[in-house]
């Protein structure tokens, strides 16, 4: 596909995962409008792109009135990731506020649909994946697309909402005709991460001396992080080779324990503190690792950044761009919270340039 000129809109733009995208984007050409309501993004991240012009910006709230089908209007592409979003503690505790998405995200498709845009790509979640199935660490799961369900088991509201997001756009494309292609992400960390998600997390607690090191969960939870560059390659391709609303995981087949993650952060910052492992804090499932077959059947993509070298880049990135005191004062509210509440109850920058 030959991005150069296209018409592309990303919501959520400003935030971790969707700046990363906007800079590959804009790399292959595309007129990229980004609108975010920088509740959980920050303007920095875009900073380049603004300053030199390359984009558009439009800080708007996709669910107030009118704003989405102002924002859609003549795009060619359509890159949907705007939501209530959060790491683990942030889901768990927030149900209400991840169930806005449900409004969200109909709001966006329908919009998209009236405007005649030719696809929408949906970041969707591994969240949508029963809980039933997810709980034994000792098991060797890897889960497959077709393991949604029925029976349906979504991992909170926000799963819940990323699965009725999925039907939608299938019921959408049936039924309309309106192309598009879900990515179900499996856990995304890499620089501009923040630490309301595990990894960043994790470094943010050895960066701080946290002493005791301080562990949600047993420590026996498995997870497969998958690092930034690998899930924005997996989305384009994504848009270039799906569109009947098929949903694909984006994620690794690496079956990585949480203390074991913990232990190597701990290393790589040479802070030696023994770990406190809190199994009554927010945790998740205690299995879950994607099965990414189909992805590599049907975009030819896989993985090419293993969770170590990953890990040590993300690593190398948060020691250069944080001050211990600024992380230090945010650090026990952004656990659970997004960067807007955080910056609302203390007036200090989360990162430098």
């Amino acid at each position: 596909m030959d991005w150069n000129n296209q018409r592309v809109l990303v919501t959520g733009g400003a935030s971790f995962i969707g700046s990363h995208l906007v800079d590959a984007l804009v790399e292959r050409g595309a007129k990229v409008t980004v609108i975010d309501d920088l509740s959980s993004g920050r303007r920095e991240n875009l900073s380049d792109h603004l300053n030199k012009r390359r984009i558009t910006f439009l800080e708007r709230d996709l669910r107030e009135q009118g704003v989405a089908e102002e924002a859609v209007k003549g795009m060619n592409i359509v890159f949907h990731l705007a939501a209530d979003h959060g790491g683990r503690g942030y889901v768990d505790l927030h149900q209400a506020a991840c169930a806005t998405n449900l409004m969200l995200d109909g709001l966006v498709f329908r919009a998209c649909c009236k405007a005649g845009v030719d696809k929408v790509v949906y970041a969707s979640s591994g969240c949508v994946y029963p809980n039933h199935l997810q709980t034994d660490p000792k098991e060797l799961l890897y889960l497959d697309e077709a393991k949604v369900g029925p029976p349906y088991d979504a991992d909170n509201m926000y799963g819940w909402a990323k699965l009725m997001a999925e039907m939608t756009l299938r019921a959408y494309y049936q039924d309309w005709g309106m192309k598009s292609a879900c990515c179900r992400y499996f856990t995304v960390y890499g620089p501009r991460g923040v630490e309301n998600h595990a990894v960043i997390a994790m470094i943010a607690r050895a960066f701080v001396k946290q002493n005791p090191f301080v562990l949600w969960g047993t420590g026996e939870q498995i997870r497969n992080w998958t690092y930034i560059d690998d899930i924005v390659r997996g989305t384009i391709l994504a848009a270039e080779r799906i569109e009947d609303g098929t949903a694909v995981n984006l994620g690794t087949t690496e079956r990585i324990r949480v203390i074991d993650a913990a232990r190597e952060v701990l290393r790589c910052l040479g802070h030696d503190a023994p770990i406190e492992l809190h199994p009554e804090m927010p945790t998740g499932p205690y299995n879950r690792v994607a099965d990414n077959s189909l992805a590599k059947e049907l975009l030819g993509w896989e993985p090419q950044v293993m969770f170590m070298d990953g890990l040590h880049r993300t690593i190398d990135w948060y020691v250069a761009t944080r001050k211990q005191d600024e992380v230090a004062s945010i650090l026990s509210t952004m656990l659970t919270e997004r960067i807007e509440q955080v910056e609302q109850l203390r007036a200090v920058p989360v990162s430098r340039d």
